[in-house]
């Protein structure tokens, strides 16, 4: 477990923030590219990688980066999202999500059958009509666009179940298995931040930039979330061949910065007083100099991969 000091934090950024910004988001990039070469090197015998994570690890950026590093040298990889193959609502199972009767972290939620049928004929070369999913309506949809894999392509998966057997059941010797997530601790005065309260506040700031939610709602999904991961993603990681931490070091004094506004609506979540109380220590970090290629990008905004 690795333990980092929010004061040590303080004086890096205050000495010179954007040179920090540069070290931390270089280091995170090595591990990434660590990663790519060996993928690369075992391309034919393990063509598909399957990437998961809980919500708020950075699996979506986590997987670009890698997309770009193999494609930069030749090596042709295709990210699919498993978000896309989630089985659609009947009227009747409406019903039940809006009475809270059905568990969307559930791996039951996912079309497995069809998941795997695409994967297997994307394995054996043979072209594929790649599906959409319509979060607004719950249906599923024609992409409009067909995958046939040549040979020494590689196929990337991303989403929370990809490490589960029941759900993705292609060969093992044919996969690449990474799990992303915060290991990372903060130390604020002696006490710890649990790596689960960042990828919250990752949540709280994507959610509300992107899906018009606020803290509140957020936060009344988060226990459901929580018993989801504790459920269904934490028993596969053991499963993965490589585990990458995705904390940042910067990143709270970045997200400090960017809830300045609103941080009475934090303070009225009395569940999140360790948060707060590790926001108001940490030195603000002016947007501008966060990289638009870092992964925390992704829940602050104007990331070069996800927006």
């Amino acid at each position: 477990m690795k333990i980092l000091s929010i004061h040590e934090i303080n004086e890096r950024l205050r000495a010179d923030a954007a040179g920090f910004c540069r070290e931390v988001d270089a280091a995170y990039d090595r591990k990434i590219r660590a990663i790519a070469e060996q993928i690369r090197d075992n391309a034919m015998e393990r063509p598909f990688i399957l990437l998961s994570g809980p919500s708020g690890s950075g699996k979506t950026t986590s997987a670009l980066k890698l997309e770009a590093y193999l494609d930069s040298w030749g090596c042709e990889t295709h990210t699919l999202s498993m978000d896309n193959y989630f089985s659609p609502f009947t009227p009747e199972q409406w019903e039940l999500v809006n009475q809270g009767k059905i568990d969307l972290e559930a791996p039951d939620r996912m079309d497995i059958p069809f998941l795997n049928e695409q994967l297997e004929e994307i394995l054996a070369g043979r072209p594929v009509e790649l599906p959409k999913y319509n979060f607004s309506n719950s249906t599923r949809e024609k992409l409009g666009v067909t995958l046939e894999r040549k040979p020494g392509e590689l196929v990337l998966l991303e989403g929370i179940h990809a490490l589960n057997p029941k759900v993705i059941t292609l060969p093992e010797d044919r996969t690449n298995r990474i799990y992303v997530s915060v290991r990372t601790r903060i130390d604020v005065d002696g006490k710890l931040l649990h790596p689960a309260w960042l990828r919250l506040m990752r949540r709280l700031l994507r959610d509300k930039r992107g899906r018009a939610r606020s803290y509140a709602e957020t936060m009344s999904m988060f226990d459901n979330v929580e018993l989801g991961e504790t459920r269904y993603i934490m028993p596969y990681k053991h499963r993965a061949t490589h585990d990458v931490d995705t904390f940042h070091a910067y990143e709270l004094s970045a997200y400090r910065a960017l809830a300045e506004d609103s941080m009475d609506e934090l303070r009225a979540i009395e569940r999140l007083d360790d948060l707060v109380s590790a926001l108001t220590q940490a030195e603000p970090l002016p947007m501008e100099l966060v990289p638009s290629r870092s992964l925390i990008r992704e829940f602050l905004g104007d990331s070069q991969y996800t927006d």
